[in-house]
């Protein structure tokens, strides 16, 4: 795969965790809203137990022109060669719809470092001889990244980057660092709630296992944010920052930001909604404000 194949996945797109949640059934007919929406992506972690790259086959043989991201595969929940020889043949049989998002989660590696293990992982897959057909098209992957290193290695060994949970300066950090080729797509949490105290309440609740986890607090203090800011569940200019809350209309002015810092495409995470259900009724609303008519 080339790293210099430019992605292009529309402006916004949507991010969920709902799916991990809900029978197969009601997920098709979501994602088939989706589509019917206008959505031009759908972004899938891989955390709860649905397996990334079965998940993302599922997706896309429930649609037929939407665009599936594994936003991330765990590059320790499986080899390389097996993470290669499957968005090999998904990229074989939806050219174009499938881009495979890699990232350090799965079961850690005691005294590996998050960044040699991706390069090394990288190698592999780059060094990897198959009997498997080519797809026509290009078979696309990015690198979940935050720090500067790990940056540079999505700029130089994949399409681009995914930031996940990052302010607008981080953005035009990120920016910076790739250059002006390299695909940038960001992660953004959001809640429909417009009354400070309730939304501030819930965005903490959502931000509280990033706000102890050492890589996340290395982040936050790289952009600025002081460990008062950081600790007690995050300062309102923290959670602010980094979870926009609000009518539709004032959370997607505050989306288009990532745009102006340098984003090549926002996809936005809603939260407040309880395992099990779905915020489709909130898509809705956000493909309205967000879309193109």
């Amino acid at each position: 795969m080339s790293g210099n194949d430019r992605l292009d996945l529309g402006p916004f797109g949507i991010y969920t965790f709902d799916f991990e949640h809900l029978p197969a059934a009601q997920v098709r007919e979501s994602v088939q809203e989706l589509e019917e929406l206008g959505w031009p992506a759908v972004w899938v972690p891989e955390l709860l137990g649905r397996e990334a790259l079965t998940h993302a086959a599922f997706l896309l043989a429930s649609t037929g022109r939407i665009r599936m991201v594994n936003g991330i595969a765990q590059i320790w929940s499986r080899g390389a060669k097996w993470a290669h020889g499957g968005a090999l043949l998904l990229a074989d049989a939806y050219p174009d719809r499938h881009v495979l998002g890699l990232g350090f989660g799965g079961e850690p590696k005691p005294g590996v470092k998050p960044l040699a293990a991706m390069a090394a992982y990288l190698d592999e897959m780059d060094a990897l001889q198959t009997a498997n057909p080519a797809p026509k098209g290009p078979m696309r992957r990015i690198l979940a990244a935050y720090g500067p290193k790990m940056l540079e290695l999505a700029r130089d060994r994949a399409a681009g980057a995914q930031t996940y949970h990052v302010n607008v300066a981080h953005t035009a950090q990120s920016r910076e660092i790739l250059g002006p080729e390299a695909f940038l797509a960001v992660e953004h949490p959001v809640l429909f709630e417009s009354d400070p105290g309730k939304a501030r309440a819930i965005a903490r609740e959502h931000l509280s296992p990033y706000l102890s986890q050492p890589y996340n607090v290395a982040k936050f203090r790289r952009l600025g944010y002081s460990d008062e800011e950081i600790g007690g569940g995050g300062s309102d200019r923290l959670v602010d920052d980094f979870v926009f809350w609000g009518e539709p209309e004032v959370i997607a002015d505050k989306l288009r930001a990532h745009h102006e810092a340098g984003a090549d495409h926002v996809t936005v995470q809603v939260i407040g909604i309880e395992p099990g259900a779905s915020a489709m009724p909130q898509w809705r609303l956000l493909a309205e404000a967000l879309l193109p008519r």
